[in-house]
């Protein structure tokens, strides 16, 4: 049995999105190494409990279920906790505003840690290369000097004056555009991503990355977008990031090790890591062991 660290323990952690769990169906799924089960009752309430290698899925009345984990909903997702969960998920207060189309662009398996998934997410080196024409092109492969903190106040990581050219930083875009990006890390195995939005300057879409840990070395992503954009499609725009993430998804399965390392000198940085790099400082000062490759004491 892997051990659990006792704040990986206690978070609320991201397993379905809600309209994919139905009411009186039983799905299963892994999370932290262990195996459990969800489905939501006659209310349409989630439900998620330990699985057990006796129970049959299809003979499964949730009503009777007992020994139920803690849930809440958020976000279009179900999460729940194997510890003492605080009252609340982190905030997104974009994602109550009435005119955004928000949307789960789908869960994605990968053979990679949860934390390694999030690093990835803060890259923008990898823009030119991976996301070609779409996010990045040559010769714009600079990165930009950026702020980064880590606030004790929300204890949080942001990332701030992101600044990089896409050709087409959206779907609703129509010409090449300089972005800035707001980067946040809310939560050990979540960031949300705030950028330019081309049909209004004022206001920033939101892209975010919730890493369901299944196991040290695998995880799923889970998407979520809310976007200011009155032409698209939901289905056009999911399209669109789901995309985006299958370029990513081959890239960070090669990265080795799966686990992230904690060590900073495990690996050369450079101006671009500046927020990979506080990010391992936070999980190292978290105590953070799940997923990742803690420093040498």
């Amino acid at each position: 049995m892997t051990t659990i660290d006792p704040t990986t323990r206690d978070l609320w952690q991201v397993i379905a999105a809600t309209d994919e769990v139905p009411v009186g169906m039983v799905e299963t799924t892994v999370l932290l190494d262990v195996r459990l089960a969800l489905t939501r009752d006659t209310s349409g309430n989630p439900v998620v409990w330990r699985r057990t290698n006796e129970e049959q899925d299809d003979e499964i009345d949730p009503e009777t279920v007992l020994d139920r984990l803690p849930v809440i909903t958020g976000y279009g997702y179900v999460w729940t906790s194997l510890g003492n969960p605080p009252r609340e998920l982190f905030p997104i207060p974009e994602y109550a505003e009435a005119d955004r189309k928000n949307m789960s662009c789908g869960s994605i398996g990968l053979a990679v840690s949860a934390p390694r998934a999030v690093e990835n997410f803060l890259d923008m080196g990898h823009f030119p290369y991976v996301h070609t024409d779409i996010l990045g092109a040559e010769p714009h492969t600079e990165v930009k000097e950026y702020d980064v903190e880590v606030s004790e106040e929300r204890d949080e990581v942001l990332a701030t004056r992101c600044k990089f050219i896409q050709p087409r930083a959206a779907k609703s875009a129509t010409e090449a555009m300089e972005v800035e990006y707001v980067y946040r890390v809310p939560h050990p195995f979540c960031s949300v991503l705030y950028k330019s939005c081309p049909e209004d300057e004022s206001r920033r879409d939101v892209i975010a990355i919730f890493l369901q840990p299944m196991t040290e070395e695998r995880c799923r992503a889970h998407l979520l977008q809310s976007m200011i954009d009155s032409e698209s499609t939901i289905t056009d725009l999911r399209r669109f990031q789901q995309t985006i993430f299958g370029q990513d998804k081959p890239i960070l399965e090669n990265q080795y090790p799966k686990r992230l390392p904690l060590d900073p000198r495990a690996e050369t940085p450079i101006r671009a890591d500046k927020s990979a790099i506080a990010y391992r400082r936070w999980l190292s000062q978290k105590g953070i062991t799940y997923g990742v490759i803690p420093m040498a004491s």
